[in-house]
């Protein structure tokens, strides 16, 4: 048998998550959320690729993962696994970023849910009117349309 004809089979056998395995440690995986190679070096991108790739997480209300989370545990983890420190709650987070308008928000910035002046739900910014964020309980960490104009921006410095 040749090699040539044993890297199918091989393939065939690792299956699914070891071909996706492959794709996002050659950095070519494709999915909503999920930066490039060339725009990955940035902490708020890295914390976008850690985020997505908590797809399908159980939300558990005070969880911050690795495998469970609620809204700010998600992204206390993602911007950890990129290098920065966030306090834990929606609202600290807030306090800790430097405020932009929606006009100048780009993948990897936050993006706080409010109600008046509280602050009660966080996200990772994913383009195009997304977010990745683990919603509430008896759901899982997924990417979804910002369904409310009554957001704020921030940005991880």
């Amino acid at each position: 048998m040749t090699t040539h004809n044993r890297v199918p089979s091989l393939m065939a056998r690792a299956g699914t998550a070891s071909a996706l395995t492959i794709a996002a440690v050659g950095g070519s995986l494709v999915a909503p959320g999920f930066a490039g190679e060339a725009q990955a070096a940035t902490p708020a991108k890295k914390a976008l690729q850690v985020a997505a790739s908590k797809k399908g997480s159980p939300y558990k209300w005070g969880a911050s993962g690795p495998s469970r989370f609620d809204c700010s545990g998600l992204t206390l983890y993602a911007f950890k696994k990129a290098g920065k420190k966030l306090p834990r709650t929606a609202a600290q987070q807030y306090n800790k970023t430097k405020h932009i308008s929606a006009s100048s928000r780009k993948a990897g910035d936050l993006v706080f849910f409010h109600s008046g002046s509280n602050v009660y739900h966080v996200g990772i910014y994913a383009g195009k009117g997304r977010i990745w964020h683990s919603p509430k309980t008896g759901d899982v960490v997924r990417l979804q349309k910002i369904w409310t104009k009554s957001v704020w921006y921030g940005r991880v410095a």
